[in-house]
């Protein structure tokens, strides 16, 4: 990277110790993106009701057409999550589009005609890592191990059913397909940004009790850390 602002790595949260070794809860005030332009009509984009083409910011994703934008806005849950993270320690925001063209040219996307695979763990994490100088880290890990990461100070990108939007809904009949960010843990809870979630619900700082985690997460992610921390 030629450039690079200022970093903003400094510990950003707020933390009540509770007599614990680990602190009892810890909040990143992480800014929140969503996977389309316009979060205030996710719920619109999500039920149907409005075509992703017709978001009235889709210029501001780096998307040539309103067409290309749609298809992609769908498959930007990673990008989303990226995008909060380098705004959080380094104060950039990319466009949507320039970082997923950057994740196809590093193999973490992986584009077949009209389906797409990704975001592969392992060459993202590669990625972060040599582009923006994150730590960064495939891992499979339990949701204790989730919340006791974001207690010492990172963020996680998680794969959990899309339906986490709504945790007290039905459960889903399979965990993963969409990944969240986890920002934030308590002794009972994560709390997320998701970038599918719906205004005013689930977007910013939702949170999800652990014991109702469990049958939306696929039980991996990708670890994030400020610059110069431990991979």
């Amino acid at each position: 990277m030629s450039h690079r602002t200022a970093p903003v790595w400094e510990r950003r949260g707020m933390v009540d110790q509770g007599g614990a070794a680990r602190p009892a809860r810890v909040v990143h005030e992480v800014p929140y993106r969503a996977q389309w332009e316009s979060p205030e009509l996710v719920r619109d984009i999500v039920d149907g009701r409005l075509d992703a083409a017709r978001d009235p910011r889709w210029g501001q994703s780096g998307a040539a057409t309103p067409e290309e934008y749609s298809w992609w806005s769908w498959r930007l849950c990673g990008v989303a999550c990226l995008r909060m993270a380098l705004e959080h320690w380094w104060g950039v925001t990319p466009t949507a589009m320039a970082l997923a063209g950057e994740c196809v040219a590093a193999g973490a996307y992986v584009r077949d005609g009209e389906s797409l695979r990704g975001l592969v763990h392992t060459p993202f994490a590669e990625y972060v890592r040599r582009r923006w100088g994150l730590t960064a880290r495939a891992a499979e890990l339990t949701p204790a191990e989730v919340a006791a990461e974001v207690a010492d100070g990172r963020l996680v990108m998680v794969s959990v059913h899309p339906s986490i939007r709504e945790p007290n809904g039905p459960e889903p009949v399979r965990r993963g397909g969409h990944l969240v960010l986890a920002v934030g843990a308590t002794e009972t809870a994560l709390l997320i940004h998701n970038p599918s979630g719906f205004p005013g619900e689930s977007q910013a700082f939702a949170r999800v009790p652990r014991r109702s985690f469990g049958p939306f997460y696929a039980g991996r992610g990708v670890v994030l850390g400020p610059p110069g921390g431990e991979q």
